[in-house]
């Protein structure tokens, strides 16, 4: 079994940039889709963006992000990485990677990931 922890979150101005971490142990990612999920308070949890590794390498985006967020992969550290850039306070939240193999349709989808971080916190204020 995966385990994932989030780390790089932070307060930042609107504007600004902030790249988050997921760090796997026990088992490697490349097996993996890999996903981005956030939660803002009061809200329920979205999709930010996945990224279905191995032979098929295809990136997912939420609307919202598409553009400003990337999300790239370092198999040799283990580690997904969610670059954010023009940050909004709209993007204030806890966000979430998640690891598991959904199916066609599910990958923008909780029920599609088996393991979660815990999550790390992401302000966006002046």
């Amino acid at each position: 079994q995966v385990q994932l922890v989030e780390s790089g979150g932070g307060l930042v101005q609107p504007g600004g940039s902030l790249k988050l971490s997921c760090a796997a142990s026990g088992r490697t990612l490349s097996h993996y889709t890999v996903g981005w999920f956030r939660q803002a308070p009061g809200k329920e949890r979205e999709f930010v963006g996945a990224h279905r590794g191995s032979a098929q390498n295809t990136y997912f985006y939420a609307d919202s992000v598409k553009g400003r967020f990337t999300i790239s992969r370092d198999n040799a550290k283990n580690t997904v990485y969610l670059q954010m850039n023009k940050l909004n306070p709209e993007d204030t939240a806890l966000y979430y990677c998640a690891a598991g193999q959904p199916i066609v349709g599910t990958i923008r989808a909780e029920t599609g990931y088996r393991v979660w971080g815990q999550g790390t916190q992401v302000t966006v204020s002046s």
